[in-house]
């Protein structure tokens, strides 16, 4: 049994929902699972990992990515989305093969694990390769084959996925989900069978939804509802789902996504950045809506980087609700850690570090000039801390990141390899 001692670091366990107070102390981990967490003597035979001057945090979790789009960074910026998504984005990723997807999704996760996210929830195609890469980097993921669909087409995507999740789903670090990837994507008799295979499979769901104004105005004029009501009556909230974006909502809306237990994937960055609007998030934890926190694909965010996130979260809706009280700092870190565990079906393992949960185990360098001083560290980590603060990442018992050095698989091969073959797609 291989154990870990992480030693006198700071610890903010996400386990309590009022505003914890780091403390220090020392965390042991035995092979995947943290069996002890406080100030106590170790005299067994361990590997120790020293704490001082960090804080051990969970790891985040970044609750809405399409991973291979790191080859589509910088590629097709500063335009609308439906453009964006048809002149650009659709064309070039027809283009996509096995190959670019592994590489694609390995440098997504050598930039997560970079920045202190060690899980995360996908929706792209050709998930075995992503699947692989989930493998192979030591990350954790919840995987869905992105799909579409309807008037005969889309047949070879639910066989797809459903091979996909036979194959998958009990593997130690991945779980699966259905993709359908928007109600302007899939028709409403496609939904209908993903929701049957769903309910066959025993498995949730995770879709875009509500994203944009055009998606709200066409479906309403198509089905006189919101999406929100017109997923609804299709039953597809009777089962698990992640919804992703959930930008234009009414007051019913939100009554409907909590009456349903929908957890709403927030991605404050891409949103802002393809001018789809402000998702309204202090409302939705008003209502007691689980909301976890995304960036979306590196094409539209053009980083994987979660305290971006969880800073622009905290900041963007104090600025639209003219109310700086709205999403203090540890609310922010709860949307990156145990809402977000919470919004896709994990918070029973991962999401806080208490015995007996998974050592999903972020530890951030305190000792830097923009963390000093030190009057409230959980504000310095919403307000002031940045992704490569993190020192060491440890991702289901393993210690993948230790002092900056990523130690589960070769970095600088996944950079080249993917630079290679993002040269190689953009080829016409």
């Amino acid at each position: 049994m291989s154990k870990i001692l992480i030693k006198d670091s700071y610890i903010l366990t996400m386990a309590s929902s009022t505003n914890e107070k780091p403390v220090i102390g020392d965390i042991l981990i035995e092979d995947n699972v943290i069996t002890k967490i406080g100030k106590f003597e170790c005299t067994e035979q361990v590997e120790i990992i020293d704490g001082k001057n960090t804080i051990a945090l969970p790891g985040l979790i970044n609750c809405h990515t399409h991973a291979a789009m790191t080859l589509l960074r910088g590629y097709a910026d500063d335009m609308e989305l439906m453009p964006w998504l048809e002149n650009k984005i659709w064309p070039r990723e027809a283009k996509l093969t096995e190959e670019h997807i592994y590489w694609g999704s390995m440098l997504a996760c050598l930039e997560m694990i970079k920045s202190g996210t060690t899980t995360f929830a996908d929706m792209y195609v050709s998930m075995n390769e992503v699947a692989k890469a989930v493998s192979d980097s030591g990350i954790r993921a919840s995987l869905s084959r992105g799909i579409t669909g309807g008037n005969g087409r889309g047949e070879d995507s639910l066989k797809e996925s459903k091979e996909f999740i036979e194959k998958w789903r009990n593997e130690e670090r991945i779980t699966c989900m259905l993709g359908p990837h928007a109600p302007y994507t899939c028709t409403d008799d496609y939904l209908e069978k993903i929701i049957k295979l769903g309910k066959e499979l025993n498995v949730g769901i995770h879709i875009h939804l509500a994203e944009t104004e055009t998606e709200f105005s066409d479906i309403e004029k198509r089905t006189g509802k919101t999406p929100v009501e017109h997923m609804k009556d299709l039953g597809l909230f009777e089962l698990p789902v992640l919804a992703a974006h959930c930008v234009h909502l009414t007051e019913g809306d939100i009554g409907i996504l909590k009456e349903n237990n929908v957890a709403v994937a927030h991605n404050p960055e891409s949103n802002l950045k393809l001018a789809s609007g402000i998702a309204p998030v202090p409302e939705l934890l008003e209502k007691g809506v689980i909301v976890g926190l995304g960036t979306d694909g590196a094409a539209s965010n053009n980083n994987l980087n979660m305290f971006e996130e969880m800073h622009m979260a905290a900041l963007l809706h104090k600025a639209n609700s003219k109310n700086p009280t709205v999403i203090p700092a540890y609310q922010a870190l709860e949307m990156g850690t145990i809402l977000g565990a919470k919004a896709l079906g994990l918070d029973q393992e991962i999401g806080s570090l208490e015995v007996g949960k998974k050592a999903d185990i972020i530890l951030l360098d305190l000792h830097k000039a923009h963390l000093y001083p030190s009057h409230d560290i959980v504000a310095n980590i919403i307000y002031s801390a940045q992704g490569s603060d993190v020192k060491t990442s440890i991702i289901n018992g393993n210690i993948v990141m230790k002092d900056r050095k990523i130690l589960a698989f070769d970095e600088e091969k996944v950079i080249l390899e993917a630079n290679r073959v993002a040269k190689e797609l953009m080829k016409d």
